[in-house]
């Protein structure tokens, strides 16, 4: 579920706010984009795949995390080097090797 969207890394691009098949964001009065329906977010990843800047961070739970969790906390996130992990496992964005990490089997 989408936990962060970061004021200071964002660029107000909206493409979360495009990509989002539930719509879960709303534009906010400053241009950076607002989590205004968490509870209708599918956990997809969509938007922190294709945001370029690594400003989202959506933790694999599907329900939202309690208020102090550290996973709600950029720092944290930041420090772990949680906040754009999923772009960096995907191969997606600047300095990166294209392709997935992930071995998801054998190739038959």
């Amino acid at each position: 579920m989408i936990e962060v969207v970061s004021s200071e890394r964002c660029i107000e691009c909206d493409k979360c706010v495009d990509v989002c098949p539930t719509r879960v964001f709303d534009r906010g009065a400053d241009g950076i984009p607002v989590i205004a329906r968490q509870h209708d977010c599918q956990t997809c990843f969509m938007c922190e795949a294709y945001c370029p800047v690594d400003a989202l961070f959506v933790a694999v739970e599907r329900q939202p995390l309690p208020a102090d969790s550290p996973l709600r906390d950029e720092a944290h996130l930041v420090e772990n080097g949680l906040i754009g992990s999923y772009r960096e496992k995907l191969g997606w964005g600047r300095g990166r090797t294209p392709g997935a990490k992930f071995a998801i089997g054998p190739v038959l």
